[in-house]
Protein backbone atom coordinates (compact mmCIF):
# COMPACT_ATOMS: atom_id res chain seq x y z
CA UNK A 1 0.00 0.00 0.00
CA UNK A 2 2.83 2.36 0.92
CA UNK A 3 4.57 1.60 -2.36
CA UNK A 4 1.44 2.42 -4.38
CA UNK A 5 0.99 5.69 -2.50
CA UNK A 6 4.63 6.54 -3.12
CA UNK A 7 4.23 5.80 -6.82
CA UNK A 8 1.15 8.04 -6.98
CA UNK A 9 2.99 10.88 -5.22
CA UNK A 10 5.93 10.47 -7.60
CA UNK A 11 3.60 10.56 -10.61
CA UNK A 12 1.93 13.75 -9.36
CA UNK A 13 5.31 15.30 -8.61
CA UNK A 14 6.62 14.33 -12.04
CA UNK A 15 3.52 15.81 -13.68
CA UNK A 16 3.90 19.16 -11.91
CA UNK A 17 7.66 19.10 -12.56
CA UNK A 18 7.10 18.55 -16.29
CA UNK A 19 4.38 21.18 -16.69
CA UNK A 20 5.54 23.69 -14.05
CA UNK A 21 5.84 26.51 -16.59
CA UNK A 22 2.15 26.21 -17.53
CA UNK A 23 1.12 26.33 -13.89
CA UNK A 24 3.21 29.49 -13.42
CA UNK A 25 1.33 31.16 -16.29
CA UNK A 26 -2.02 30.02 -14.87
CA UNK A 27 -1.17 31.29 -11.37
CA UNK A 28 -0.12 34.67 -12.78
CA UNK A 29 -3.38 35.04 -14.71
CA UNK A 30 -5.52 33.95 -11.75
CA UNK A 31 -3.63 36.23 -9.36
CA UNK A 32 -4.06 39.32 -11.54
CA UNK A 33 -7.70 38.45 -12.24
CA UNK A 34 -8.35 38.13 -8.50
CA UNK A 35 -7.18 41.73 -8.07
CA UNK A 36 -9.10 43.02 -11.10
CA UNK A 37 -11.64 40.63 -12.72
CA UNK A 38 -11.81 42.84 -15.83
CA UNK A 39 -8.30 41.66 -16.73
CA UNK A 40 -9.74 38.55 -18.38
CA UNK A 41 -11.42 40.55 -21.13
CA UNK A 42 -11.12 40.09 -24.87
CA UNK A 43 -9.34 43.44 -25.21
CA UNK A 44 -6.70 42.47 -22.63
CA UNK A 45 -6.03 39.11 -24.26
CA UNK A 46 -5.89 40.81 -27.67
CA UNK A 47 -3.34 43.38 -26.41
CA UNK A 48 -1.15 40.75 -24.72
CA UNK A 49 -1.04 38.62 -27.86
CA UNK A 50 -0.30 41.64 -30.05
CA UNK A 51 2.58 42.78 -27.81
CA UNK A 52 3.92 39.24 -27.46
CA UNK A 53 3.88 38.35 -31.17
CA UNK A 54 7.13 40.04 -32.18
CA UNK A 55 8.80 38.96 -28.92
CA UNK A 56 7.82 35.37 -29.72
CA UNK A 57 9.55 35.53 -33.11
CA UNK A 58 12.72 36.90 -31.48
CA UNK A 59 12.60 34.24 -28.76
CA UNK A 60 12.19 31.46 -31.33
CA UNK A 61 15.29 32.76 -33.11
CA UNK A 62 17.21 32.85 -29.82
CA UNK A 63 16.06 29.28 -29.09
CA UNK A 64 17.89 28.01 -32.20
CA UNK A 65 21.17 29.28 -30.79
CA UNK A 66 20.53 28.29 -27.17
CA UNK A 67 19.70 24.70 -28.10
CA UNK A 68 23.15 24.35 -29.72
CA UNK A 69 24.72 25.53 -26.46
CA UNK A 70 25.37 29.10 -27.62
CA UNK A 71 23.90 32.51 -26.94
CA UNK A 72 23.10 35.44 -29.24
CA UNK A 73 23.49 38.93 -27.81
CA UNK A 74 23.05 40.65 -31.17
CA UNK A 75 19.34 39.83 -31.52
CA UNK A 76 17.97 43.15 -30.25
CA UNK A 77 20.23 45.27 -32.41
CA UNK A 78 19.35 43.21 -35.47
CA UNK A 79 15.68 43.83 -34.70
CA UNK A 80 16.35 47.57 -34.57
CA UNK A 81 18.36 47.53 -37.81
CA UNK A 82 15.62 45.63 -39.65
CA UNK A 83 12.97 48.02 -38.30
CA UNK A 84 14.91 51.06 -39.53
CA UNK A 85 15.65 49.52 -42.94
CA UNK A 86 12.04 48.52 -43.63
CA UNK A 87 10.57 51.78 -42.29
CA UNK A 88 13.00 53.92 -44.29
CA UNK A 89 11.72 52.42 -47.55
CA UNK A 90 8.01 52.43 -46.73
CA UNK A 91 7.14 56.10 -46.17
CA UNK A 92 4.27 57.79 -47.97
CA UNK A 93 5.13 60.04 -50.91
CA UNK A 94 3.57 63.12 -49.26
CA UNK A 95 5.66 62.89 -46.09
CA UNK A 96 7.80 66.02 -45.78
CA UNK A 97 10.82 64.34 -44.17
CA UNK A 98 11.30 61.22 -46.26
CA UNK A 99 14.38 59.07 -45.72
CA UNK A 100 14.69 58.55 -49.50
CA UNK A 101 13.04 61.60 -51.13
CA UNK A 102 13.16 60.22 -54.66
CA UNK A 103 12.27 56.63 -53.92
CA UNK A 104 9.10 55.43 -55.70
CA UNK A 105 6.49 53.33 -53.92
CA UNK A 106 8.01 49.87 -53.72
CA UNK A 107 5.92 46.71 -53.42
CA UNK A 108 5.55 45.96 -49.71
CA UNK A 109 7.41 42.67 -49.93
CA UNK A 110 10.61 44.28 -51.31
CA UNK A 111 11.65 46.28 -48.18
CA UNK A 112 10.41 43.42 -45.99
CA UNK A 113 12.64 40.89 -47.76
CA UNK A 114 15.60 43.31 -47.74
CA UNK A 115 15.28 43.75 -43.97
CA UNK A 116 14.96 39.99 -43.39
CA UNK A 117 17.95 39.34 -45.65
CA UNK A 118 20.07 41.83 -43.68
CA UNK A 119 19.21 39.94 -40.51
CA UNK A 120 20.08 36.65 -42.20
CA UNK A 121 23.38 38.09 -43.42
CA UNK A 122 24.45 39.31 -39.97
CA UNK A 123 23.35 35.98 -38.50
CA UNK A 124 25.40 34.08 -41.08
CA UNK A 125 28.44 36.20 -40.22
CA UNK A 126 27.90 35.31 -36.56
CA UNK A 127 27.71 31.66 -37.56
CA UNK A 128 30.95 31.88 -39.53
CA UNK A 129 32.77 33.58 -36.65
CA UNK A 130 31.56 30.96 -34.17
CA UNK A 131 32.03 27.90 -36.37
CA UNK A 132 35.09 28.76 -38.46
CA UNK A 133 37.08 30.98 -36.10
CA UNK A 134 36.04 29.09 -32.94
CA UNK A 135 35.17 32.34 -31.17
CA UNK A 136 32.86 31.71 -28.17
CA UNK A 137 29.27 32.67 -29.07
CA UNK A 138 29.06 35.16 -26.20
CA UNK A 139 32.06 37.12 -27.51
CA UNK A 140 31.19 36.76 -31.20
CA UNK A 141 27.64 38.03 -30.79
CA UNK A 142 28.71 40.72 -28.32
CA UNK A 143 31.03 42.08 -31.00
CA UNK A 144 28.35 41.91 -33.68
CA UNK A 145 25.86 43.57 -31.33
CA UNK A 146 28.15 46.59 -31.03
CA UNK A 147 28.98 46.57 -34.75
CA UNK A 148 25.31 46.39 -35.82
CA UNK A 149 24.45 49.24 -33.45
CA UNK A 150 27.17 51.33 -35.10
CA UNK A 151 26.05 50.36 -38.60
CA UNK A 152 22.43 51.12 -37.80
CA UNK A 153 23.38 54.48 -36.27
CA UNK A 154 25.35 55.42 -39.39
CA UNK A 155 22.44 54.45 -41.63
CA UNK A 156 19.95 56.28 -39.40
CA UNK A 157 22.15 59.41 -39.45
CA UNK A 158 22.35 59.59 -43.25
CA UNK A 159 21.20 62.77 -44.95
CA UNK A 160 18.52 63.98 -45.14
CA UNK A 161 17.25 61.97 -42.14
CA UNK A 162 20.10 62.75 -39.74
CA UNK A 163 18.84 60.65 -36.82
CA UNK A 164 15.23 61.87 -36.91
CA UNK A 165 12.59 59.28 -35.94
CA UNK A 166 11.24 57.65 -39.08
CA UNK A 167 7.51 58.31 -39.44
CA UNK A 168 4.87 58.76 -42.12
CA UNK A 169 4.77 55.07 -42.92
CA UNK A 170 2.48 53.71 -45.59
CA UNK A 171 -0.96 52.44 -44.49
CA UNK A 172 -0.44 49.08 -46.22
CA UNK A 173 2.48 48.58 -43.83
CA UNK A 174 1.04 49.97 -40.59
CA UNK A 175 -2.75 49.77 -40.88
CA UNK A 176 -3.01 46.61 -42.98
CA UNK A 177 -0.04 44.60 -41.71
CA UNK A 178 0.74 46.21 -38.36
CA UNK A 179 -2.76 46.58 -36.91
CA UNK A 180 -4.88 44.62 -39.37
CA UNK A 181 -6.76 41.50 -38.40
CA UNK A 182 -8.85 38.63 -39.70
CA UNK A 183 -12.41 38.22 -38.46
CA UNK A 184 -14.76 40.53 -36.60
CA UNK A 185 -15.26 41.55 -32.99
CA UNK A 186 -14.44 38.87 -30.42
CA UNK A 187 -13.17 36.46 -33.06
CA UNK A 188 -10.69 38.84 -34.71
CA UNK A 189 -7.05 37.75 -34.86
CA UNK A 190 -4.28 40.30 -35.68
CA UNK A 191 -2.13 39.52 -38.71
CA UNK A 192 1.00 39.87 -36.59
CA UNK A 193 -0.24 37.13 -34.25
CA UNK A 194 -1.03 34.88 -37.23
CA UNK A 195 2.48 35.45 -38.62
CA UNK A 196 4.00 34.61 -35.23
CA UNK A 197 1.95 31.39 -35.07
CA UNK A 198 3.01 30.41 -38.59
CA UNK A 199 6.65 31.02 -37.65
CA UNK A 200 6.15 28.89 -34.53
CA UNK A 201 4.73 26.03 -36.62
CA UNK A 202 7.64 26.20 -39.07
CA UNK A 203 10.17 26.29 -36.22
CA UNK A 204 8.43 23.31 -34.57
CA UNK A 205 8.75 21.34 -37.80
CA UNK A 206 12.45 22.25 -38.05
CA UNK A 207 13.09 21.27 -34.43
CA UNK A 208 11.22 17.98 -34.55
CA UNK A 209 11.03 16.73 -38.13
CA UNK A 210 14.26 17.72 -39.88
CA UNK A 211 17.88 16.61 -39.87
CA UNK A 212 18.91 20.15 -38.93
CA UNK A 213 16.75 20.02 -35.82
CA UNK A 214 18.13 16.66 -34.71
CA UNK A 215 21.67 17.89 -35.34
CA UNK A 216 21.05 21.03 -33.26
CA UNK A 217 19.94 19.00 -30.25
CA UNK A 218 22.85 16.62 -30.70
CA UNK A 219 25.38 19.47 -30.78
CA UNK A 220 23.84 21.09 -27.71
CA UNK A 221 23.79 17.75 -25.86
CA UNK A 222 27.39 16.77 -26.60
CA UNK A 223 29.34 18.43 -29.39
CA UNK A 224 32.10 15.81 -29.41
CA UNK A 225 29.60 12.99 -29.73
CA UNK A 226 27.90 14.91 -32.54
CA UNK A 227 31.21 15.17 -34.42
CA UNK A 228 31.89 11.45 -33.95
CA UNK A 229 28.40 10.62 -35.25
CA UNK A 230 29.16 12.42 -38.51
CA UNK A 231 27.33 15.72 -37.99
CA UNK A 232 28.90 18.67 -39.80
CA UNK A 233 28.91 20.96 -36.77
CA UNK A 234 30.30 23.98 -38.60
CA UNK A 235 27.62 23.85 -41.28
CA UNK A 236 24.83 23.34 -38.74
CA UNK A 237 25.98 26.31 -36.65
CA UNK A 238 26.12 28.48 -39.78
CA UNK A 239 22.53 27.53 -40.63
CA UNK A 240 21.36 28.03 -37.05
CA UNK A 241 22.74 31.54 -36.69
CA UNK A 242 21.56 32.52 -40.17
CA UNK A 243 18.00 31.34 -39.47
CA UNK A 244 18.04 33.12 -36.12
CA UNK A 245 19.16 36.33 -37.86
CA UNK A 246 16.38 36.04 -40.43
CA UNK A 247 13.83 35.69 -37.62
CA UNK A 248 15.23 38.78 -35.89
CA UNK A 249 14.89 40.63 -39.18
CA UNK A 250 11.25 39.55 -39.54
CA UNK A 251 10.57 40.61 -35.95
CA UNK A 252 12.07 44.04 -36.67
CA UNK A 253 9.76 44.48 -39.66
CA UNK A 254 6.76 43.47 -37.55
CA UNK A 255 7.77 45.85 -34.76
CA UNK A 256 8.05 48.79 -37.16
CA UNK A 257 4.65 47.92 -38.65
CA UNK A 258 3.05 47.55 -35.21
CA UNK A 259 4.39 50.82 -33.79
CA UNK A 260 4.15 52.86 -37.00
CA UNK A 261 7.73 54.09 -36.95
CA UNK A 262 11.35 53.28 -36.14
CA UNK A 263 14.48 54.71 -34.53
CA UNK A 264 17.99 53.37 -34.10
CA UNK A 265 17.12 52.57 -30.48
CA UNK A 266 14.52 49.97 -31.46
CA UNK A 267 15.26 46.49 -30.15
CA UNK A 268 17.37 47.68 -27.22
CA UNK A 269 17.66 44.85 -24.66
CA UNK A 270 15.20 42.68 -26.60
CA UNK A 271 17.81 39.93 -26.68
CA UNK A 272 17.75 39.65 -22.88
CA UNK A 273 13.95 39.38 -22.87
CA UNK A 274 14.17 36.69 -25.57
CA UNK A 275 16.80 34.67 -23.71
CA UNK A 276 14.85 35.04 -20.46
CA UNK A 277 11.63 33.84 -22.13
CA UNK A 278 13.48 30.83 -23.56
CA UNK A 279 15.04 29.90 -20.23
CA UNK A 280 11.76 30.34 -18.36
CA UNK A 281 10.12 28.25 -21.10
CA UNK A 282 12.45 25.32 -20.49
CA UNK A 283 15.26 25.89 -23.00
CA UNK A 284 18.38 24.70 -21.22
CA UNK A 285 21.29 27.11 -20.84
CA UNK A 286 23.54 24.06 -21.20
CA UNK A 287 22.07 23.28 -24.65
CA UNK A 288 20.31 20.25 -26.07
CA UNK A 289 16.90 20.89 -24.50
CA UNK A 290 14.02 23.13 -25.56
CA UNK A 291 10.58 23.10 -27.16
CA UNK A 292 8.54 25.56 -29.19
CA UNK A 293 5.48 25.43 -26.86
CA UNK A 294 7.76 26.11 -23.91
CA UNK A 295 9.27 29.16 -25.60
CA UNK A 296 5.82 30.52 -26.46
CA UNK A 297 4.61 30.07 -22.87
CA UNK A 298 7.77 31.79 -21.63
CA UNK A 299 7.00 34.76 -23.87
CA UNK A 300 3.40 34.83 -22.65
CA UNK A 301 4.52 34.80 -19.02
CA UNK A 302 6.53 37.97 -19.54
CA UNK A 303 3.72 39.42 -21.64
CA UNK A 304 1.27 38.82 -18.79
CA UNK A 305 3.74 40.30 -16.29
CA UNK A 306 4.33 43.44 -18.37
CA UNK A 307 0.71 44.03 -19.30
CA UNK A 308 -1.08 42.50 -16.32
CA UNK A 309 0.91 44.13 -13.54
CA UNK A 310 0.64 47.49 -15.27
CA UNK A 311 -3.10 46.84 -15.63
CA UNK A 312 -3.52 46.49 -11.86
CA UNK A 313 -1.23 49.42 -11.09
CA UNK A 314 1.94 47.65 -9.94
CA UNK A 315 5.04 49.86 -10.16
CA UNK A 316 7.35 49.12 -13.13
CA UNK A 317 10.20 48.76 -10.64
CA UNK A 318 8.39 45.93 -8.87
CA UNK A 319 7.77 44.37 -12.26
CA UNK A 320 11.52 44.29 -12.88
CA UNK A 321 12.10 42.64 -9.51
CA UNK A 322 9.45 40.00 -10.21
CA UNK A 323 10.87 39.31 -13.68
CA UNK A 324 14.37 39.03 -12.24
CA UNK A 325 13.28 36.55 -9.57
CA UNK A 326 11.45 34.43 -12.16
CA UNK A 327 14.56 34.34 -14.36
CA UNK A 328 16.82 33.35 -11.44
CA UNK A 329 14.36 30.66 -10.34
CA UNK A 330 14.12 29.29 -13.89
CA UNK A 331 17.91 29.11 -14.33
CA UNK A 332 18.33 27.52 -10.88
CA UNK A 333 15.63 25.00 -11.82
CA UNK A 334 17.39 24.29 -15.13
CA UNK A 335 20.79 23.80 -13.45
CA UNK A 336 19.23 21.48 -10.89
CA UNK A 337 17.74 19.35 -13.69
CA UNK A 338 21.12 19.31 -15.47
CA UNK A 339 23.02 18.24 -12.34
CA UNK A 340 20.43 15.55 -11.60
CA UNK A 341 20.80 14.25 -15.15
CA UNK A 342 24.58 14.21 -14.81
Amino acid sequence: MKNSNLISVNKVGSFFFQYAIYFVLLILILGITAVDPTFLSVNSIHDILLQSATRAIIALGAAFVLITGGVDLSAGRMVGFAAVISASMLQIQEYSHRFYPGLPNLPLWVPVLIAIFMGLLVGAINGLIVSRLSVPPFIATLGSMVAVLGLNSLYFDMKPNQSQPIGGLRPDFTTDLGSGFIGNGVYSIPYIVIIALLVAVIVWVIFNKTRLGKSMYAIGGNVQAAIVSGINVKRVLLYVYAIAGALYGLAGVMEAARTGGATSNYGNMYELDAIAACVVGGVSTAGGIGTVPGVLVGVLIFGVINYGLTYIGVSPYWQLIIKGLIIIAAVAFDIRKYLTKK
